[in-house]
């Protein structure tokens, strides 16, 4: 049966506000709140099983995921060939560090490199840990390659980005929630608006050695490049000889229709970031991908990480790849996504201002005389849908892709009922 029919939905049991749930929920709720640092704000559920696009709490209430844990669930909850390479694997190895070889890690980095269509492959765990490994790259090869003096350095970003939450990471963010009060913070970096091609040009100089951005800001609300952008950025840095490092955490691996969501304006950058999608939603993987000319310049120990390409990862990873060669979670994700895109705009007007679609992924700007993206999303909970809000007034929208067209219109006419009722409310 193909990935594309539709199957029936699973009924959804009726949902009980957050103050009236079983004692087991509450009591979830009340020991994360006591004994969890509060870096997080998340939606009153305790999941406690997932299969395919569907999440199920303690209570035995089930919910459509339309977050994919930031596309780190691309190929569904508990999907049968990733968990079949990680159970084999799990009886194997899982973790010998790099101080010695493993039979798995070659084979993974010389699949995700053909994959990728570059030559080499830096293993490393999380999203944030790519971009730093990219940022120490970037800045070896400008002193190594390009000759730019030692210490002096620079590598511009565009605002609005998202790349983590590291010291170094917040230093060029713009977000006050991410940034402020966890100064003092590194130099080396100047942000451009993103889409501004003349200040990027303007911001480049001999000291520069990397552009670093996301194709599509996904935190910031999936916001796309205005047409013709990438291209321009891409020549700029060729001009300059400067490295195009395109972060693709969220938006790589079938997000966007497309392997890379580069693919998409025609462009190949230098240093691809990748995360999330790669770990198969098991366990932390990322990887940063280039040709040999810039990460052959690391050297044994001037970089590394304990876990990073450790047997399992590498095993789920492979499966990753071998589902991303068959190009059918691209296809379904281009196929969808515009299925999806048509059904939100109906409600341009309607209690949404704007879309944004790329593949099957959506920005949702909320008309803010209604409430709310946070909630928004609170009234999508009590629908059964989970979606996260962005800035204010943004929903994403971001399912697995094995969701089907039934169930992305359930979940839009989900959002229209709770639209209405906010209009109500309002009135």
């Amino acid at each position: 049966m193909s990935l594309l029919d539709d199957r029936a939905l699973p009924r959804q049991p009726a949902w009980t506000p957050p103050g009236e749930t079983v004692r087991d929920v509450t009591d979830h709720l009340r020991l994360q709140e006591a004994h969890a640092a509060p870096n997080y704000a998340p939606l009153p559920v305790v999941v406690a099983e997932a299969e395919g696009a569907w999440v199920t709490d303690v209570a035995g209430q089930r919910y459509l995921d339309c977050l994919s844990a930031y596309s780190a669930v691309n190929f569904g909850h508990r999907n049968e060939r990733i968990m079949a390479a990680a159970r084999a694997q799990l009886e194997r190895v899982t973790l010998i560090s790099r101080a010695f070889g493993h039979d798995r890690f070659g084979p993974f980095c010389a699949e995700l490199a053909e994959l990728i269509g570059k030559q080499m492959v830096l293993p490393m765990n999380t999203g944030a840990e790519a971009v730093e490994s990219a940022i120490k790259v970037a800045r070896k090869w400008g002193y190594q390659v390009k000759g730019v003096p030692d210490g002096r350095a620079t590598i511009v970003v565009a605002g609005g980005n998202f790349h983590g939450r590291t010291t170094t990471i917040i230093s060029f963010s713009d977000d006050p929630a991410a940034r402020a009060g966890f100064g003092p913070y590194t130099p080396g970096f100047r942000a451009v608006p993103f889409g501004d091609a003349d200040a990027l040009a303007e911001a480049i100089d001999d000291n520069t050695v990397a552009v670093l951005m996301e194709p599509v800001q996904g935190e910031a609300g999936v916001i796309l490049p205005p047409p013709g952008y990438l291209a321009r950025v891409r020549e700029l840095c060729s001009l300059a000889n400067v490295l195009f490092i395109a972060d693709e955490v969220q938006s790589g691996l079938a997000r966007t229709g497309r392997t890379l969501a580069c693919e998409h304006f025609g462009v190949d950058a230098d240093m691809y970031l990748l995360g999330k999608a790669l770990s198969g939603g098991v366990l932390p993987a990322s990887a940063v991908v280039a040709d040999r000319e810039i990460l052959g310049v690391l050297r044994p120990g001037e970089h590394g990480s304990t876990f990073g390409g450790n047997p399992l990862a590498c095993a789920v990873g492979r499966a990753v790849i071998e589902l991303l060669r068959t190009g059918e979670y691209q296809r379904r994700a281009s196929e969808l996504g515009e299925h999806l895109a048509g059904e939100l705009r109906d409600l341009i007007g309607h209690g949404v201002r704007r879309v944004r679609c790329i593949g099957l992924w959506a920005g949702v700007d909320i008309d803010d005389r209604l409430g709310t993206g946070r909630q928004v999303c609170e009234r999508l909970l009590g629908r059964g849908v989970l979606a996260k809000d962005t800035h204010g007034s943004t929903i994403r929208l971001a399912p697995p892709l094995v969701v089907t067209r039934a169930e992305l219109s359930w979940a839009v006419d989900a959002l229209r009922m709770v639209l209405a009722e906010l209009a109500l409310r309002a009135d």
